[in-house]
C-alpha cells in the first residue's frame, strides 16, 4: 500500500483504497500497522490512537471480538494527499449476532505513501444472517450495494 504515493489521481486513489481493503481483510494487526507512519494518529469512533503500538493493540482487540469480519471500502473523494472512503463491514459477536458497520473515513498521507492520519466514523446495525452481503468466499467487490446503503 505504501508504494502508491501522493499526489493522487483518480486511478491511484482508487488503487490505494482497494489496497487498504485487502490489507484490512487480512485481519493481521502487525501487517496492517505497516501501512501507517510510526506516529500516525487515529480517531476510531470515540477512541483516539497514536502510533504503531496503539494501532496494533486496537486492531488485536477489535478482531478478537469482531468474528467473521469482512470489509469493503469505496473511494468517496480525494485531493493531492487525502482520500475519503465510504465503507461497510460485517461481523458477528460472541453470541452469533451479525452486525454491519456503515461508515466514512478520511485519510491523510505522508510523502512516503504511509497514512499519517485516519479519522473514522461508523454506526453498527444489527442484521440477520439472511441479510448479510459478505457470506462465504464471496468477493466483497462483486456484491451489489443498493443506493439506500450509500
Amino acid at each position: 500500500m505504501a508504494d502508491i504515493l501522493p499526489p493522487f489521481c483518480a486511478d491511484t486513489a482508487h488503487k490505494k483504497v482497494k489496497a487498504a481493503q485487502a490489507l484490512w481483510n487480512t485481519r493481521d494487526p502487525q501487517k496492517v500497522s505497516l501501512a501507517y507512519t510510526p506516529s500516525s494518529i487515529w480517531r476510531n469512533r470515540d477512541v483516539f490512537i497514536r502510533g504503531t503500538d496503539e494501532i496494533v493493540k486496537f486492531l488485536t482487540d477489535k478482531w478478537g471480538v469482531e468474528n467473521g469480519y469482512r470489509l469493503r471500502k469505496e473511494l468517496f473523494s480525494f485531493t493531492d494527499n487525502k482520500i475519503a472512503v465510504q465503507f461497510w463491514y460485517e461481523f458477528h459477536d460472541e453470541l452469533g449476532q451479525w452486525w454491519r458497520c456503515y461508515g466514512l473515513e478520511d485519510w491523510t498521507f505522508a510523502e512516503n505513501g504511509k497514512m499519517e492520519k485516519r479519522m473514522m466514523s461508523g454506526n453498527d446495525v444489527k442484521i440477520s444472517d439472511k441479510n448479510r452481503w459478505f457470506k462465504g468466499s464471496v468477493d466483497v467487490d462483486s456484491v451489489k450495494i443498493g443506493e439506500e446503503h450509500w
